[in-house]
């Protein structure tokens, strides 16, 4: 959005951001310069493209859900789409979604939900996920509640592999360059402020400062 921004700012003319895969299956237009509170968006639907929302289990999300702005894999289905990859019909497998009356779609492996004028916000990648214990751990959601310390300058969250819950989230952290107490934060004393702010299902194993 603060790209988008400047962009605008500094630009004569307008911003069109398009949002879409090369194996088609859906795209979303966002004319920027028309929207200036809708730049965390990539925008609505373009017409005749039809995107959905789906949960792990691969299920459709209600339009309720999706209201209220439930998140979930963005899957799309347009007039231009792949027949498949070539030579791979596994792989056109894995990127294919059918609805309840077998229409077919594309997976984009892009989280997302829908803001309550329909334009997409693009929250995670679906194979960034870390399942944990059984539980679904987005590291966009660890990324931001670390970004609220004043020493981060920026953060990486991700998973490695557990004997005991079979994945585990970890971070790895720049601090930013200042001239009180915060730049001095430790690794550990960051690790334990950021779990005392996330659920018990979600805290960090370890974190390491870069």
């Amino acid at each position: 959005a603060e790209l988008k921004a400047d962009v605008l700012r500094r630009w004569p003319g307008g911003l069109t951001e398009y949002y879409g895969m090369t194996e088609g299956g859906g795209t979303c237009i966002l004319p920027c310069h028309l929207h200036p509170t809708k730049l965390h968006t990539v925008g609505p639907p373009a017409e005749g493209h039809d995107i959905r929302l789906i949960d792990e289990e691969a299920r459709e999300l209600v339009p309720a859900a999706v209201r209220r702005g439930d998140s979930g894999e963005v899957v799309g289905r347009s007039p231009g789409m792949m027949s498949g990859y070539h030579r791979q019909p596994g792989k056109t497998a894995e990127a294919e979604w059918f609805d309840a009356e077998g229409r077919r779609y594309i997976r984009t492996g892009d989280v997302g939900h829908f803001d309550a004028d329909g334009f997409l916000v693009l929250t995670d990648r679906r194979k960034d996920m870390v399942i944990s214990g059984g539980f679904n751990i987005y590291p966009s959601d660890l990324e931001a509640v670390l970004r609220r310390h004043p020493a981060v300058a920026d953060v990486a969250v991700f998973g490695v592999p557990s004997e005991q819950w079979g994945e585990t989230p970890v971070a790895a952290v720049v601090l930013r360059v200042l001239h009180d107490a915060a730049a001095g934060e430790s690794a550990q004393a960051l690790q334990d402020w950021a779990n005392a702010q996330l659920g018990k299902t979600q805290r960090l194993s370890a974190l390491r400062v870069l």
